[in-house]
């Protein structure tokens, strides 16, 4: 296991330690960032040699980033909910965009072109269910092509009916909606109502700011100790179902069409 060596604060210090190389931490010995809010935790994996490389959400909430230790070739994923860090781990140098065993130059030795003709592969670990890519190439690509396809919005195509195409679309179409939550899935230049920020509201108290804010209830039902309300704004064309449980607002969400959502 690599430690990583102290890191001096100042400039000047480090510039004085570069005969030394400096060993990256693995995931293991940064436990202490579990925990910390996002912010705090960027800040601690820079000031200990990480790079940002990229960011990936998925539509529970979690956020996915990488960091890549150029010093010595280590890529960790740390995983977010709700501001903060609730585990980081070891991660795959392709997931940083990288070969094991080389520098970013090298990788791109190795595959010639692979950046400009996109062949190096998009999707990371976290988003197989397994956590883990698969150890065969050629069913990587799959998957990627799958996980590009989705991700980008383009129609399903499996021509190989390949399971590993079909699992990527799968995890592209979540990344792309959990990317596109603050979309309302309207065009146009009509401006529409907020009602995210009343997920977790008293029922009473929910009901009141709908109305407020222009809807009407069109349908209402129960399901067991659950209770569902349709609610329409003709004004924005939206129609919301919200789910009540306990006397609260469990679930609410743009459902797009109802046969009791239309008009004025």
């Amino acid at each position: 296991m690599k430690r990583i060596a102290k890191y001096a604060v100042a400039g000047a210090a480090m510039s004085a330690v570069v005969a030394t190389p400096v060993l990256a931490e693995k995931a293991s010995q940064l436990v202490d960032i579990n925990g910390m809010f996002g912010r705090d935790a960027e800040s601690a994996l820079r000031d200990r040699g990480f790079a940002h490389i990229s960011t990936h959400k998925n539509t529970m909430g979690y956020v996915y980033s990488y960091w890549w230790n150029e010093s010595d070739d280590d890529c960790v994923q740390v995983e977010v909910y709700n501001g903060r860090v609730e585990t980081i781990q070891d991660a795959t140098d392709q997931d940083c965009g990288h070969h094991e065993g080389s520098n970013a130059a090298a990788a791109v030795g190795v595959v010639a072109g692979a950046a400009i003709l996109g062949a190096l592969l998009g999707h990371k670990s976290h988003h197989h269910d397994d956590g883990k890519h698969h150890d065969d190439y050629a069913t990587e690509q799959q998957y990627d092509r799958g996980y590009q396809d989705g991700l980008h919005n383009a129609s399903y195509h499996n021509y190989d009916r390949s399971d590993s195409y079909a699992n990527g679309y799968e995890a592209g179409v979540e990344e792309r909606e959990a990317n596109l939550r603050h979309h309302k899935r309207r065009g146009g230049y009509s401006p529409t109502a907020q009602f995210n920020d009343l997920s977790g509201a008293r029922a009473s108290s929910g009901m009141d700011a709908l109305e407020q804010r222009g809807f009407r209830q069109v349908d209402n039902f129960t399901s067991g100790n659950t209770r569902y309300s349709i609610q329409w704004r003709g004004q924005s064309q939206q129609c919301l179902q919200v789910t009540i449980a306990d006397g609260r607002f469990y679930d609410i969400r743009d459902i797009g069409q109802h046969p009791n959502c239309r008009g004025r």
